[in-house]
């Protein structure tokens, strides 16, 4: 583990490992901290504070980092500028193919993989100046949104580390909220950059399906799972995402905008835009308190202008559609796996993979057409409404020690992912989905809120959610890990 350099005070450790994306760059823009400070006082935090929540499970090279981080320095001597993430710690998912670093995807089926090349998103973080800190915890192939695996263990929440910080890019999120890295890099099917981000106080997008091309990709024309940027802000969000999105000439489905369109100023006057909060949650059970807090934040809508009204989307079929669609994709990756491979697989993945394999292809092809009417359906209901506003997750972090709750206000539970409907029923609607944070429970615990926007604007999102944050305030307290 990494040793704090002493030249490095406790005062600045703090302020760089809590400083915001944007600020550490404009410092070293000024030449005021070099990107080696940067680094050094990451890893100094991450010495200090990754035992307590397990969030980053494989660092990077610490020799290569540094020599990577004089590099840049050098360079920015000779004026040479690297990129939109010049000098930057960002943390990759576990599920993420990097060159020469463990990659595992929280299987002992891989406990001893090193890929040789890396994902797009890595180049492109790399090609943007950022430093691949190191590897965020995720449970067994991303599924389930408490991470957990037989490899690394569980990872705890910073606000309280006998609960889940939430999944499935939930290490991700943690070391976000601990001032490990400012940036981290993330994925979604059914809520995996949402609720993670709700529960650790922190920023995530799942993005527009092709807003971020995945490449190497199995399934090249599958829409269900998303890599999309997280951070302790709107801007920095918006920031990340102008480095991994844009074509890429690699995927069949991705979207022709520019990464850059998201590096322009978020300011927008939101008076009359309307906006929409859920009326009955679609359905499901929510937490009280949670409900109640999400709602509150309809007076700050309205003091930014908007007309709020309360209205929800018909979201009949979400149910049937993300399962059948989900178990799809998970089988199809596991078709691939061998019988020794198979034989480490959780239960609540070899449930997915019976699902698929009882799948006909009239059942494949019947569920893309429910899809296809969910989306018309959600594409009128945004037409009227240009933002969609509802909980991020239906109860508070759990118990770290379960699997996932059974049950939950009277209602059991017999799938791992029952618990967290109010993510993935946005999921197979195509719309792209902001979570931030909204305020904490009585206990001290964050609450998070989704802002779905229409049909490929994810820019949009962004800038309510920037207003929203800005008005809010609601991201800067400091977990209490941080305290200890």
């Amino acid at each position: 583990m990494y040793d704090m350099q002493t030249s490095h005070s406790i005062n600045t450790i703090d302020s760089l490992c809590e400083a915001s994306a944007i600020s550490l760059l404009e410092l070293q823009r000024k030449r005021e901290i070099s990107t080696l400070d940067i680094l050094d006082a990451h890893l100094a935090r991450i010495a200090a504070v990754n035992p307590q929540v397990n969030a980053l499970v494989t660092l990077g090279d610490i020799d290569t980092l540094r020599t990577r981080a004089s590099e840049i320095d050098a360079r920015w001597a000779r004026g040479e500028w690297q990129g939109v993430l010049h000098g930057l710690p960002v943390s990759q998912k576990d599920l993420t193919a990097t060159r020469s670093v463990r990659t595992t995807y929280g299987s002992e089926a891989f406990e001893q993989h090193v890929p040789t090349q890396s994902a797009l998103i890595v180049r492109r973080c790399d090609a943007a100046g950022a430093l691949m800190i190191g590897k965020s915890n995720t449970p067994e192939f991303g599924a389930g949104s408490h991470t957990f695996n037989s490899v690394f263990g569980v990872t705890r929440n910073p606000w309280d580390p006998g609960k889940s910080a939430g999944g499935s890019s939930g290490g991700a999120a943690a070391s976000l909220a601990c001032g490990m890295n400012p940036l981290a890099c993330g994925s979604d099917m059914g809520g995996s950059l949402r609720n993670p981000a709700a529960w650790n106080n922190v920023v995530g997008l799942r993005p527009s399906p092709g807003r971020v091309p995945r490449a190497p990709d199995l399934n090249g024309w599958a829409t269900l799972g998303v890599d999309g940027p997280m951070a302790r802000n709107v801007a920095d969000t918006a920031l990340l995402l102008s480095a991994i999105a844009g074509p890429s000439g690699e995927t069949a489905a991705e979207l022709g905008e520019p990464g850059k369109l998201f590096v322009q100023p978020l300011e927008r006057d939101f008076r009359g835009v309307r906006v929409a909060f859920s009326a009955n949650l679609a359905g499901l059970p929510v937490d009280p308190e949670i409900e109640r807090t999400v709602r509150a934040q309809a007076a700050i809508f309205e003091s930014l202008g908007c007309e709020v009204v309360f209205a929800d989307p018909d979201l009949a079929d979400a149910e049937d559609v993300f399962r059948m669609e989900r178990a799809w994709m998970i089988g199809t990756l596991f078709d691939q796996l061998d019988a020794e491979q198979q034989s480490f697989l959780k239960p609540e993945i070899l449930d997915e993979y019976r699902l698929h394999r009882s799948m006909s292809a009239a059942d494949l092809g019947q569920m893309f057409v429910r899809k296809t009417a969910l989306f018309q359906r959600m594409r009128a209901f945004m037409n009227e409404h240009a933002f969609y506003v509802l909980p991020a997750t239906q109860m508070h972090p759990f118990d770290a020690a379960l699997r996932w709750p059974a049950s939950f206000m009277n209602q059991t539970y017999t799938s791992y992912i029952d618990w967290m409907r109010i993510c993935w029923y946005l999921s197979s609607t195509e719309s792209p989905v902001l979570a931030v944070p909204c305020g904490f429970s009585a206990s001290g615990l964050p609450i998070g809120m989704q802002i779905a926007g229409r049909y490929r604007d994810d820019w949009g999102v962004l800038q309510l959610g920037h207003a929203y944050e800005q008005a809010a305030a609601h991201s800067l307290r400091r977990p209490p890990v941080l305290e200890a």
